[in-house]
């Protein structure tokens, strides 16, 4: 399988819905894939239409010592889901305990879901350096850094690429870190500006694109669903079509080769 890690050095750059979209239109194109939610905000089941409801999570199945199995449900556009779960504030300190103590429980959780070798499992992980970052960091193949197109977003990248080095370069399954810029407004002369900056200093790491911003992605969480199937011709569903594209470009220089979007 191929584990993508998605993360960001700060908060607010729309991480998780990069990350929900991004599953959304993989698996429209034909590729099983797993969005695993390894943030306790608990929040990338509302993109998928799992219930508000609904407590059970990978966090809770850990803490029982179950198979991460237990926690997959179906969502909307064919993706699976395994949300972090609700916990109370004690059962969470346990499971970030867990998580510091077994450093590897993330990539043997898993190892142990029945995936084949060109499945996608997406992990959502909170901002800046975490248990849970370390942990999904030591499972993925690839790791997507998500940033905005701001002088904050631009100070915070070294912090990131720190985390990365030192607990997935050294792995052998990982193949590399990519940075794709969101919610982008290029009206804005700043923007153009750390943009600019940010493909001078990157370079082949950047996604050629951007993420433009757009209304609909706060409308289409308010119907439980992604972007990309809330509007699927909106000028951002068309950018994430494209970086869902340049992942699976960039996957493909694993040993599990995967397929092109249609």
């Amino acid at each position: 399988m191929n584990v993508v890690a998605v993360v960001s050095a700060k908060g607010g750059v729309g991480k998780t819905t990069l990350a929900a979209n991004l599953a959304s239109v993989l698996a429209a194109g034909g590729q099983r894939v797993v969005a695993v939610d390894l943030d306790p905000q608990n929040a990338l089941r509302l993109h998928f239409g799992v219930p508000l409801e609904s407590v059970d999570g990978l966090s809770r199945a850990t803490l029982r010592g179950e198979s991460w199995v237990t926690a997959l449900v179906g969502g909307t556009d064919g993706v699976i889901v395994s949300p972090y779960g609700e916990l109370n504030e004690d059962d969470r300190r346990r499971f970030e305990a867990h998580l510091d103590a077994n450093p590897d429980a993330v990539r043997h959780a898993l190892d142990e879901l029945p995936l084949d070798a060109s499945d996608i499992v997406i992990i959502d992980t909170p901002p800046g350096a975490s248990v849970y970052a370390r942990a999904a960091l030591r499972a993925a193949t690839f790791a997507v850094n998500v940033v905005l197109a701001d002088a904050a977003s631009y100070a915070a990248i070294p912090q990131m690429e720190r985390l990365i080095d030192c607990y997935a370069a050294p792995r052998r399954e990982f193949i590399g870190h990519g940075y794709v810029v969101n919610q982008v407004d290029q009206t804005r002369q700043l923007t153009k500006d750390v943009l600019k900056v940010l493909r001078d200093s990157r370079g082949a790491m950047m996604f050629p694109g951007v993420i433009h911003h757009d209304e609909g992605v706060s409308e289409a969480l308010a119907y439980q669903t992604t972007l990309v199937a809330y509007d699927a011709v909106s000028r951002a569903a068309a950018d994430l079509k494209s970086c869902a594209q340049w992942l699976l470009d960039a996957l493909a220089c694993a040993p599990a080769r995967t397929r092109s979007i249609a």
